[in-house]
């Protein structure tokens, strides 16, 4: 019988607490929670995560391209939660291949929105003949969200346009404290579709983050929710 594993959460906001939380209901140990200061001090950082299975890191932007690296140095497998850093994600792809390191990056780890992006590429397939149908992408999240549109819209949109072959507008709304909800619209001359997912409690995210620890430790690459999905329907 395995050990358990260890976690580590990089970023101690809503999303680290959430993520302490499903990680107790789950019988997870989260062997450190650490802060961009602490994070900071490589050396120390590296000591502690040479002791843990996996880090989840959902900190800021700007910090996730130094994160990843002590991960790599500490022999730490690393989940990226944190969006908006990925004009980053080809140089640190080959970092972490080239050190045998294990990486899984995702914009949003809700299963909902993991099969909406499945979704959104059948019906740009489908509304690609029909000229008349423009598609549009409204997201709405909470007024603190940094980032916009959110890294879950801009993948959505580039998952529709890869099969609808036109562009996919993208509107952003910030207001109170949404989680997070996504909507695609095809609107045609006389009817309207309209797919959408909403977040009811940000738990949904740090239990899919969480899924997602489990499912890569012991592996070796970069890999994201498709991979973990592939998994579980094998």
């Amino acid at each position: 019988m395995s050990a358990p594993t260890r976690i580590a959460i990089l970023g101690p906001g809503r999303m680290g607490s959430a993520l302490e939380r499903v990680a107790a209901e789950r019988g997870v140990e989260v062997a450190a929670v650490l802060d961009r200061a602490a994070m900071a001090g490589d050396a120390e950082a590296r000591s502690v995560l040479t002791d843990v299975d996996v880090a989840l890191d959902f900190s800021v932007p700007a910090a996730v391209v130094a994160n990843v690296r002590t991960c790599l140095e500490a022999g730490c497998a690393v989940v990226v939660g944190t969006t908006g850093w990925y004009d980053h994600l080809d140089a640190l792809t080959e970092q972490v291949v080239a050190r045998s390191g294990a990486m899984l990056w995702a914009s949003n780890f809700s299963l909902g929105v993991a099969w909406l992006t499945r979704l959104v590429r059948v019906a740009g397939k489908l509304a690609a003949p029909a000229e008349p149908f423009d598609a549009h992408l409204v997201e709405t999240h909470h007024a603190g969200k940094r980032d916009a549109p959110s890294g879950t819209a801009l993948t959505l949109g580039q998952a529709m346009e890869e099969t609808l072959g036109r562009p996919v507008p993208i509107s952003s709304v910030r207001v109170g404290s949404v989680p997070g909800t996504h909507e695609v619209v095809l609107d045609g001359p006389f009817e309207t579709l309209r797919v959408s997912h909403t977040a009811r409690d940000r738990r949904v995210f740090a239990d899919g983050a969480l899924t997602a620890a489990l499912w890569l430790r012991g592996r070796r690459g970069v890999f994201t929710m498709d991979d973990v999905l592939e998994g579980e329907e094998s």
